[in-house]
């Protein structure tokens, strides 16, 4: 298990630099310190980026820090590395997953892969993670996802009226 760590944190990283970031998250594990109606989730979904205020992401050897906010409230998280089970760029689409890690109801979920001496296996009637295809909304072109990334934010429309 020593050799995912290093592998998660680079990929991390390397998303982040890129621009905000979503790990999913097993919240039931041990360390993970997320606020208490979060608690007993499988599949909780973090966003993460270093222009979040205040600005005290940590990445380290351990997992992840970083306060964020959850209905308008502040919680400083945590999530070691052993809970972390996917990582997903905003910015470049990227999609990394640790299946190792994955809660066993997800993996129950998900279909064996198919192979020409596998017949195939039926769809579960309710599967947590799942390929979806859209042939209504072509991608976007790479070039394009990577000139939005790099826009600088545009200002918020909310003003203060006293």
């Amino acid at each position: 298990m020593e050799k995912e760590m290093p592998d998660k944190k680079d990929r991390l990283l390397h998303a982040l630099g890129q621009g905000m970031t979503m790990i999913h998250v097993d919240a039931r594990r041990p360390g993970v310190l997320v606020p208490e109606y979060l608690k007993n989730e499988a599949h909780l979904l973090l966003n993460l980026s270093y222009r979040f205020a205040p600005p005290d992401l940590a990445v380290g050897e351990w997992g992840v820090r970083s306060t964020l906010t959850f209905g308008g409230k502040r919680f400083t998280v945590a999530v070691p590395w052993s809970a972390l089970y996917a990582i997903s760029s905003h910015a470049t689409k990227e999609f990394w997953m640790f299946p190792e890690d994955m809660p066993k109801e997800l993996l129950e979920g998900i279909p064996p892969p198919q192979g020409e001496m596998t017949p195939p296996a039926p769809i579960p009637s309710r599967s947590f993670l799942r390929e979806v295809v859209s042939e209504e909304a072509p991608l976007m072109p790479r070039k394009a996802v990577q000139d939005e990334a790099a826009s600088p934010p545009s200002r918020g429309h909310l003003r203060l009226v006293k």
